[in-house]
């Protein structure tokens, strides 16, 4: 029944695309709603056990209702107490809902409150598609059930929980970033791919556990949809991961540079510069400026350290064609001159990683400039179109470079790569890698544990790194930000950006074992 979880992510628009594609080459639409039931009357028996306690399916005047009538029929057929509760009364169902609900011989009882006690309620009131905001009445429908799952009851959601929007991850028309009401889902049943919503949060947090269901759509439809948003996955990128050659020596792994920031705020650089290496870049070196070589140097043994007095040091630095990629930003401190150094870093043909302060600096002093400061920095990555760039920034900083972009978190990752012309990692618990040629992914791997100082220092090197061996830079993204879930993850509890680069090793043994194990 059930499909190991798969790298397209599918829209609400896509997946109806898909059901007329499979219609148009012969495979009734009333075959598909009853493979979705089935799926979802299976999931529903796998939660329950033996026939014992009642099932309540509340189901919507939609095919999610349709999927919820074939659920009651085959959970009937096997013995279990059914309720179905509908929004409408039967008669005033169409299409393939108004048959399945025909199937079905029980009664139909109101949607309405309150509602019975049941061990299971199964969520088929509406589906992925959901436009607009649900009324008072269903919020309230909604609010119950919640009520009911705080009380132990579990709750099976029909392709996304009622009132969730499976392409955003959040509830539509809703300007706050916590949703109003959306039924809680213990577990979740799709149908061919998941959603975007599935994985975006508040979405991800709301599905439980999801299940991909094959109804019996081929895969080859999706040459024809070509979705371009993706779960963030090895799969995804693991053909252009970096391998080590045996004919290979430190030079072809490429020389990778992080500017260091101030005396009093070296630490981040060594991170950065500390996941470059450990992730693969053949030679690492950290750009300091003159008053912070001692810190650096008191610290740093395989990363070697080029001190520099300013822009034109930097340059120096930077003029050596071997060094192929800069990362700056990393404790460099928020002001015009680490701008300017930002601006001497994109003269240069080697890839960059914009992070942090770097990102910042173009975003202050702006009250007396005619046009915004960090149009200026657009300007500069566009000038080389051919030169990978990445940035990385946190919501925070997101909102300072990109203030008029809305939308799910999705939209603006997207907007930001097309408006910058870099691959934009826009980072947080559902991290959103975006490029400019439309392509996306959506990271699901990531702990809470991420959340200390510094993880973010550890992540722009690692981004570094697979620059520097060649990676193309989507897929350097995509991979950074999984093996830093991966890494915090093989780490566990106590974790600290230090223990990163140190956990890396197992994490990439783990990963090339899994690559080269025979199917």
């Amino acid at each position: 029944m059930s499909a190991t979880h798969t790298l397209e992510l599918l829209t609400a628009a896509e997946m109806m695309q898909a059901d007329q594609l499979e219609a148009a080459s012969g495979i009734p639409s009333l075959t598909l709603m009853e493979a979705a039931g089935r799926a979802v009357a299976a999931t529903a028996v796998s939660m329950l056990g033996p026939p014992s306690a009642p099932v309540l399916v509340l189901c919507g005047p939609g095919n999610n209702g349709g999927d919820g009538f074939v659920a009651a029929r085959l959970l009937h057929e096997h013995g279990y107490a059914v309720r179905c509760l509908c929004l409408v009364q039967r008669e005033m169902l169409k299409g393939d809902a108004s048959e399945m609900a025909r199937r079905w011989r029980g009664e139909v009882t109101p949607l309405e409150l309150p509602l019975p006690e049941c061990a299971l309620v199964i969520d088929a009131i509406l589906g992925a598609g959901l436009s607009r905001p649900p009324d008072t009445a269903l919020r309230g429908i909604f609010a119950a059930v919640n009520a009911m799952s705080a009380r132990g009851v579990s709750v099976l959601a029909v392709d996304v929980p009622s009132g969730l929007d499976g392409t955003t991850g959040a509830q539509p028309g809703t300007a706050s970033e916590i949703p109003d009401v959306i039924i809680k889902a213990t577990r979740t049943v799709t149908f061919f791919r998941r959603k975007p919503g599935h994985l975006l949060l508040p979405g991800r947090a709301l599905c439980g556990d999801v299940t991909v269901a094959d109804i019996g759509l081929p895969a080859s439809v999706l040459t024809t949809i070509k979705p371009r948003c993706f779960a963030n996955a090895p799969e995804l990128w693991t053909d252009v991961f970096p391998q080590v050659r045996a004919d290979g020596h430190k030079y072809t792994r490429g020389h990778a540079v992080v500017v260091s920031g101030p005396a009093h705020s070296t630490g981040a650089a060594r991170l950065g510069a500390r996941g470059a290496l450990r992730i693969g870049a053949g030679l690492v070196t950290v750009a300091s400026p003159l008053d912070a070589s001692a810190a650096n140097a008191a610290h740093l043994t395989a990363i070697m350290l080029k001190p520099f007095d300013g822009p034109r040091g930097l340059a120096e630095i930077l003029s050596d064609a071997r060094k192929n990629v800069v990362l700056i930003g990393p404790g460099a401190g928020v002001g015009t001159a680490t701008r300017i150094l930002t601006q001497v870093v994109l003269e240069f043909e080697a890839a960059t990683v914009l992070d942090a302060d770097a990102l910042t600096s173009f975003t202050i002093d702006q009250d007396d400039e005619e046009e915004p400061v960090v149009n200026h920095l657009f300007a500069l990555i566009k000038e080389n179109p051919q030169r990978a760039c990445v940035l990385t920034p946190h919501d925070g900083e997101f909102k300072r470079l990109f203030p008029d972009l809305q939308g799910s978190k999705l939209d603006r990752a997207l907007g930001a790569a097309k408006r910058s012309g870099a691959i934009v990692i826009l980072k947080g618990a559902d991290t959103v890698i975006a490029s400019p040629d439309g392509r996306t992914a959506i990271n699901e791997n990531a702990p809470p544990t991420l959340a200390t100082a510094g993880s973010g220092d550890v992540l722009a090197g690692f981004a570094t790194g697979l620059l520097a061996q060649g990676m193309p830079a989507f897929e350097a993204a995509c991979a950074a930000v999984w093996l830093h879930g991966a890494c915090a993850t093989a780490f566990g509890p106590g974790l600290i950006a230090e223990d990163l680069p140190e956990i890396l090793p197992k994490v990439l043994a783990t990963l090339h074992s899994t690559k080269s194990a025979p199917p």
